[in-house]
């Protein structure tokens, strides 16, 4: 565990496994960096991975201040973490709210970044009315957290539909999951949807059109509303394609690990970040 300063008394959390050329990745809401399980450490075999604890959750400080929830800030945050461990410019992974952190790490800070991979996410949401009824929605749930608590949360959040493909999951992985879950904070979680959801954050589908890094949007094949988003983004920026994860839902990551490193580690390999003959 290394806690960064990123701004006067906020730190975020960083962790980093494995060995070769840097690789940033970003968890989904409710993760942390621990999160990443047997598909963080197939990353590892080729990549020093620089894992960061998005603000609000795992041993990152959750602070009162909704600002440092918006995602700009929680971009520009995550960069400076990244730096301060000595990564500059590097590929960034993301997965779910993480894939829209760091859709908006590459737009707003192209310098730190060399090339983009998305797993189970979407540049926000362009229809203003749908964004505004997403707020709402996600301003409800935030005020859920804060009155009942994590652990009847976490049991609502396990019971969605978007979660179904993992009942097959071993036990052991579920409860792992679960118990990463467990851990978050009620403050973290609830401004964390309050700052950085999908219906407060601005979209990013016109800053794509001048992304010009390669950029690989990724979904599993059972997780259709973000393989439709994943081939959206793929129109947008220049230098994008989309891939599916055979058999995998919303955590391909999780459901998948081997498959997803697999496409993750041959894209990075074909976009020069990896010799050619890298391979898991």
């Amino acid at each position: 565990m290394t806690r960064v300063e990123v701004a006067p008394g906020f730190r975020l959390n960083v962790e980093t496994w494995g060995a070769g050329p840097p690789l940033v990745l970003l968890h989904g809401f409710t993760g942390s960096a621990r999160a990443w399980g047997e598909f963080g450490q197939l990353l590892g075999r080729s990549f020093r991975c620089v894992a960061v604890d998005v603000v609000g959750h795992g041993d990152s400080d959750a602070p009162d201040d909704v600002t440092c929830y918006r995602i700009e800030r929680a971009a520009a945050d995550a960069v400076a973490a990244v730096r301060a461990c000595g990564v500059d410019r590097a590929p960034w992974l993301g997965y779910s709210m993480g894939g829209r952190t760091a859709i908006a790490v590459a737009c707003l800070h192209p310098g730190a970044v060399s090339a983009l991979v998305t797993i189970g996410a979407s540049p926000g949401i362009a229809d203003e009315s749908e964004r505004e009824a997403r707020r709402l929605a996600d301003d409800a749930l935030a005020d859920r957290i804060e009155r009942e608590g994590i652990p009847a949360f976490v049991a609502y959040w396990e019971s969605l539909p978007l979660w179904a493909t993992q009942a097959r999951l071993p036990a052991g992985v579920r409860e792992a999951q679960r118990a990463i879950r467990l851990a978050n904070r009620p403050r973290g979680l609830a401004n964390s949807l309050r700052g950085m959801g999908a219906g407060a954050q601005p979209p990013f589908h016109d800053a794509l059109r001048d992304l010009r890094i390669p950029f690989l949007a990724l979904a599993g094949e059972l997780d259709t509303k973000y393989v439709q988003a994943a081939a959206e983004m793929a129109a947008l920026a220049p230098a994008a394609r989309a891939g599916t994860v055979p058999g995998a839902g919303h955590a391909a990551q999780l459901e998948a690990p081997a498959e997803t490193a697999a496409a993750v580690t041959r894209f990075l390999a074909e976009s020069a970040h990896l010799p050619l003959e890298a391979h898991l």
